[in-house]
This record gives C-alpha cells, sequence and structure tokens, in this order.
C-alpha cells in the first residue's frame, strides 16, 4: 500500500509539472491524486467492482480539489486535473487499442468497453462532487 500511495503520489505531483501548475502547489496535487488512489485501491482491495472505486475516488478527488481551491485560493482545476492522473486508465486503453491491431477482438472490446466505463466514472464523479458542493455552499 505504501508503494502505491507514494507512486500515485509521484505521478500526480508531475504531472502537476507537466501541467504547468505553481509550484507552491506541487504539494498539495500530489495528495490529492494520492487520496484518489488510495480510495480506489481501498475499494478494489475489498473485491468492489473499479468502476465503482473510481467513481468514489473521482468524487474525492474533485470535492479535495474544491477545498484546496479554497484554501489556496487556486482555481480548482489545477488540484482536480493533477489528481486524477492515478485514475485515468490509459494502459487498458493502449490494451484495446493493440488487441484491435493484433486483431483480437473479442478482448479488444471487453477492454476498450471497460476503459469506457472507467472514464465515464471518472467523469460522473467529477460533476456529482461539483454538484453536491454547490448544495451545501447554498445552505
Amino acid at each position: 500500500m505504501i508503494e502505491q500511495l507514494i507512486t500515485s503520489f509521484i505521478a500526480a505531483a508531475a504531472f502537476g509539472i507537466i501541467f504547468n501548475a505553481p509550484k507552491n502547489s506541487l504539494l498539495q496535487c500530489g495528495f490529492v491524486g494520492m487520496l484518489g488512489w488510495a480510495v480506489y485501491f481501498s475499494f478494489v482491495s475489498y473485491k468492489f467492482d473499479p468502476v465503482l472505486g473510481t467513481l468514489a475516488a473521482s468524487f474525492i478527488v474533485a470535492f479535495v480539489s474544491q477545498i484546496f481551491a479554497k484554501i489556496f485560493r487556486t482555481p480548482m482545476i489545477i488540484f482536480s486535473v493533477a489528481g486524477i492522473i492515478p485514475l485515468v486508465p490509459g494502459g487498458m486503453a493502449y490494451d484495446a487499442m493493440r488487441n484491435f491491431v493484433q486483431n483480437d477482438y473479442n478482448i479488444a472490446i471487453q477492454l476498450a468497453a471497460k476503459a469506457f466505463m472507467l472514464s465515464g466514472s471518472i467523469a460522473i464523479g467529477l460533476i456529482f462532487s461539483e454538484v453536491i458542493y454547490r448544495i451545501f455552499q447554498k445552505s
């Protein structure tokens, strides 16, 4: 678990560098990515569906990003984009395309569908968090 957390922290912070995030927010970007991955990894470790884990993790990433945006007076997008990177199913999408090229369509379609569902759960988690945050903010 410690390796997973350290790796996800580094991945999120490194993407913050690539994304030209302010230098003083890189630790927070890494923390958001690490927290999202910890939630995802916990769900998967307890035998929940990875789509549900991704949904919960992206919800947490967006919610913590909104809190950090208020605390550090930085746009939310800085934290949420860097923090969501460990959850993106890029390797799975690559494997799907590789199987399409190798004419292994059954596996390719399975992998593509799973990558699509994971990507959709990331989007839904981000939007759902935004809606709930706005509801709490108004009340």
